[in-house]
């Protein structure tokens, strides 16, 4: 009989009381557990943690914690003192328990490597989406250089798909300007990989600006950066067009978000403002006229 193929991207149910994977349901002391060192996800909404500790309080822990015993981790951690259990899983509703009080708390208990560790959290996080882009994002790194995973390895072992992981990975090349409002739920992934298509950081805060302003959709910023990604790579003026008109075609260019010419003659000239769906004319309107 062929073995069966080990991977985390069923979930968790792999480890609940009964399964090949899980020694047990037991209910232990709450201060003989201590919280996993690799646990991915940083930021816990503290509403969202209230209610959930009304919840216990009124109902009970329902869902057991996943914990692994101390001496089944790195022999760099001390086994001989305090608490007995490490966290796998199950951060948020172990920082609630303690809220209300609970002395003692159902748990399952697996023998797990640090690796495992951090796949069955980043599991129980991707499932719930718990976890903010960049949280995602920085535990496949981890997976990908603390434990020598390839990514396509890292989408088997977490149930995405490589192009997933891939994306999620491009992430980190963001300055910390794109970032925070990233982490802040004020823009989605799609807007920031669209961002990632400009390399002149100025470009990326101009169309952040935009669309934290106008509330573009991923396809109207990608259309956007388009837009300035094909000004990034225009040839050069030739050595007929004045120094300055080139200075101002650029300025008008990076206020404006889209191809500007600026053609002079001895009498005036004109502006050429290039627009290419009513919606960017709406905008163009709206950035001109209503400002």
């Amino acid at each position: 009989m062929p073995k069966a193929r080990r991977g985390l991207g069923k979930g968790l149910s792999a480890l609940i009381p009964g399964s090949e994977s899980a020694s047990g349901l037991l209910e232990v002391d709450i201060k003989d557990i201590v919280p996993n060192p690799r646990q991915p996800r940083h930021e816990i909404d503290p509403d969202t943690l209230l209610d959930l500790a009304d919840s216990i309080r009124e109902h009970g822990l329902i869902q057991p914690l996943i914990v692994t015993r101390i001496e089944f981790q790195d022999p760099a951690i001390d086994q001989t003192a305090g608490p007995h259990y490490q966290l796998i899983a199950g951060e948020r509703r172990w920082q609630a328990a303690i809220m209300t009080g609970l002395d003692r708390i159902p748990v399952v208990v697996k023998e797990a490597t640090p690796q495992e560790m951090l796949e069955l959290a980043l599991v129980e996080n991707i499932q719930r989406a718990d976890l903010n882009p960049l949280e995602e994002a920085a535990a496949y790194h981890q997976l990908v250089e603390e434990f020598g995973l390839t990514q396509e390895q890292v989408a088997t072992r977490v149930g995405r798909s490589r192009s997933t992981v891939a994306n999620s990975l491009r992430l980190l090349g963001l300055q910390e300007e794109i970032k925070i409002p990233l982490a802040e739920d004020k823009i989605s992934e799609g807007h920031a990989r669209a961002l990632l298509g400009l390399e002149d950081l100025e470009k990326q805060l101009l169309v952040l600006q935009a669309v934290l302003d106008r509330g573009l959709s991923v396809r109207q910023t990608e259309e956007l950066v388009r837009r300035l990604a094909a000004l990034e790579t225009e040839p050069k003026p030739t050595k007929r067009t004045p120094p300055e008109t080139t200075a101002l075609e650029a300025a008008f260019r990076t206020a404006l978000g889209t191809k500007v010419n600026l053609l002079r003659s001895k009498k005036g000239g004109k502006l050429v403002i290039h627009f290419y769906s009513e919606e960017e004319l709406q905008r163009l309107y709206d950035v001109i006229v209503e400002r």
